[in-house]
């Protein structure tokens, strides 16, 4: 059973701050890759960020130098900071992970954490 498990959304107004967390096990934290994807409604699933087993990170251009996906690996925990948020960003975050030190396609997600901001 995988353990993701998302915090941390809200609604917040354009130009606005939201930090996500997501705590999973301890190995999933240690080992895999993680990051955030985001659904709006009608739209498809995106890759927001993810975060391999070395640290190194990467992110859907939509979301380059706003949002930053960090671990904290005595914590078991994944975050997600973003900044001067737009109403596009909003919809359903979900953790993932591919299950894999590298970051391939994600196989599985969290339930997910909603984030809404208004013009």
């Amino acid at each position: 059973q995988v353990q993701l498990v998302e915090s941390g959304g809200g609604s917040v107004q354009a130009g606005g701050s939201l930090r996500l967390s997501c705590v999973t096990s301890e190995y999933y934290a240690n080992n895999y890759c993680m990051g955030w994807s985001r659904q709006a409604p009608g739209r498809e699933r995106e890759k927001v960020a993810n975060i391999d087993g070395r640290g190194r990170t990467t992110y859907a251009d939509s979301v380059k130098g706003r949002f930053t996906i960090s671990k904290d690996n005595a914590k078991n925990t994944l975050y997600l900071e973003m900044t001067n948020l737009k109403p596009e960003d909003s919809g359903m975050y979900y953790c993932a992970t591919p299950q894999s030190f590298h970051c391939f396609e994600f196989k599985h997600w969290g339930q997910g954490t909603q984030v809404t901001v208004s013009s």
